[in-house]
């Protein structure tokens, strides 16, 4: 099967990535981190092709030290839930667990790759996981402590996918972001499932979370084709098959919120 022009020219930037990009990146593999980068929001990779293609180094750093705060962020708010006694039943502590530690492991990759980039990480900020009072209960009802990780998780999926293309040129962070996007979505998947909801969005059905996280979940067009035309499936089941993006400036208006 004959490439692309897309393809093709994806294939070449990968051939031509930065060598000294590429070192740094594998140092931090060599470094063991590599199996803990499998969550990191794409909706922190905000960057133009323009400046991408300018200033390489100086751009990547930007974009992980970006990343970096929102890592902060998860890995702040599941270190919190574990170390609230009573929080979490014993059913999900294992589940929880395990996500606590791919995000404390993704700081640690991000941190040390900046660094190894030659940049500095930004220090970690202050966060409001009661949103100012929306969620007053978040650490003592695990009701609403799994909401918001179900809110965390499914506007990561769709952030990550909305700023992929801005890695276009970025091999080797590209390769470790679509490696990401997947576990991503699995872990979205599995915080929805532990609520009692389908693992997969429907319509823009927001399950009792803000609906700014769903906003446009309801799209039918896909290539600039309506999906209900070429089958008989239902609607609703058109738009679970498809994860829509989401750009920047609806990531931030959501995580905002629990940045003080």
């Amino acid at each position: 099967m004959k490439n692309t022009p897309l393809i093709e020219a994806a294939e070449k930037e990968f051939s031509q990535a930065g060598s000294s990009r590429r070192e740094a990146l594998s140092k931090a593999i060599r470094l063991g981190l590599k199996a803990a980068f499998i969550a990191l929001p794409l909706g922190l990779f905000e960057a133009t092709q323009n400046k991408v293609f300018a200033s390489p180094t100086s751009a990547v750093t930007d974009i992980l030290n970006y990343a970096l705060t929102l890592e902060y962020l998860e890995n702040e708010f599941y270190a919190t839930g574990l170390g609230t006694a009573g929080l979490i039943p014993a059913s999900d502590q294992t589940v929880i667990a395990q996500i606590g530690k791919h995000e404390a492991s993704h700081v640690t990759l991000l941190k040390t790759t900046i660094g190894q980039l030659g940049g500095t990480a930004v220090d970690k900020p202050e966060f409001d996981f009661t949103a100012g009072g929306a969620f007053a209960d978040v650490f003592s009802n695990y009701t609403t402590f799994l909401a918001l990780a179900n809110a965390f998780e499914d506007t990561g999926v769709r952030a990550y996918k909305g700023q992929a293309a801005a890695l276009v040129g970025q091999g080797d962070v590209l390769t470790a972001a679509l490696n990401i996007h997947s576990v991503e979505a699995r872990h979205a998947s599995e915080v929805r499932r532990m609520r009692g909801l389908k693992g997969w969005i429907t319509n823009a059905e927001a399950g009792g979370l803000p609906a700014a996280i769903y906003a446009g979940e309801d799209n039918y067009l896909q290539a600039g084709v309506d999906v209900r035309t070429l089958t008989m499936a239902p609607a609703t089941a058109i738009t679970e098959c498809f994860d829509e993006p989401m750009a920047m400036t609806q990531v931030l208006a959501i995580a905002g919120g629990f940045i003080k």
